[in-house]
């Protein structure tokens, strides 16, 4: 019998992502950092395909949940989603107008693949859901903690869209695991739902970032191979424990603590007036502060 518990936000807000990004952005938008550059890039690919994945898994899991807060937690989740993709996708549409027009094959057999994805049974759905989903935790937390490593001199467009991103993530960080567990909450699928969800959203984001390094003739280059074994074993290690507590029984994200810096944004957020954009982080400050109050907006 699912019981609800309170989560570590008050509400999942449903939030304009009103970026306009540059229409010469970059797409090797980190400095010196090809391969990170064009994981990250990969992986956005991944999001108009994937998400809409999750929210109609989300809307459907909801004919069957009796719990208003849950019922309310799968509006926000699906509120949130649907803003993030929609700006994926316009990301999406400059990597390829700015260099690789290529990556429309790939998008095509990832659109393939969800398709098929939403043939399955809806606990098999809900499983893969929850797996991600667990693995955005990590996610979150690598990439807040470690923004200065990953992300200083970088573009401040998508860096702020990846962070803002990441803090959606871990604000509705509850949702996909609740409804399954209110929906089945057997174990073994769930367990294997851990890892089709992230190795299944990781490898088609990895297929679109070779075929990033392959338009720009690095395939062959050893330093490739290097720098990509250096972001592997980071994404690893920052990642994987979170994998890893996701695959125990009784597992709950409610036991995953926030980054103080994810709350620091949230209540910067709460006081921006409706009418102004949203301000981009300073990737050049040595902290990279929350965004509101000093910061220059869009």
């Amino acid at each position: 019998m699912f019981h609800y518990k309170p989560k570590s936000v008050d509400d999942i807000v449903i939030r304009d992502f009103s970026f306009s990004f540059p229409d010469d952005i970059d797409p090797k938008w980190i400095p010196n950092q090809r391969v990170r550059s064009h994981f990250f890039n990969g992986v956005s690919l991944t999001m108009p395909y994937l998400e809409p994945f999750l929210v109609k898994t989300g809307k459907e899991t909801a004919r069957h949940v009796t719990s208003p807060e849950l019922l309310e937690d799968i509006r926000g989740f699906c509120g949130q989603e649907s803003q993030h993709y929609k700006c994926h996708r316009r990301l999406n549409e400059l990597l390829k107008v700015n260099g690789y027009p290529e990556l429309a094959d790939v998008e095509s057999r990832m659109d393939a693949s969800w398709k098929k994805l939403m043939g399955e049974t809806l606990e098999r759905r809900l499983a893969y859901s929850a797996g991600f989903e667990c693995m955005t935790n990590g996610f979150t937390r690598w990439m807040i903690k470690k923004r200065l490593q990953l992300f200083k001199n970088a573009d401040p467009y998508i860096t702020s869209f990846w962070l803002m991103h990441m803090i959606e993530e871990t604000e509705h960080k509850t949702v996909a695991l609740d409804c399954y567990m209110a929906y089945s909450g057997r174990f073994w699928p769930r367990f294997f739902g851990v890892f089709r969800g992230s190795c299944d959203v990781i490898g088609w984001g990895m297929v679109a970032m070779f075929a990033m390094l392959k338009k720009d003739g690095k395939l062959k280059n050893p330093l490739t191979w290097l720098e990509l074994g250096r972001e592997l074993f980071q994404l690893a290690i920052n990642v994987g424990p979170f994998l890893l507590r996701a695959l125990v029984p009784g597992h709950d994200p409610r036991h995953e603590i926030d980054p103080a810096w994810m709350r620091q944004w949230i209540d910067g957020y709460a006081l921006l007036p409706n009418d102004q954009p949203l301000p981009l982080i300073d990737t050049r400050h040595p902290d990279m502060p929350v965004p509101f109050g000093s910061v220059k907006h869009q």
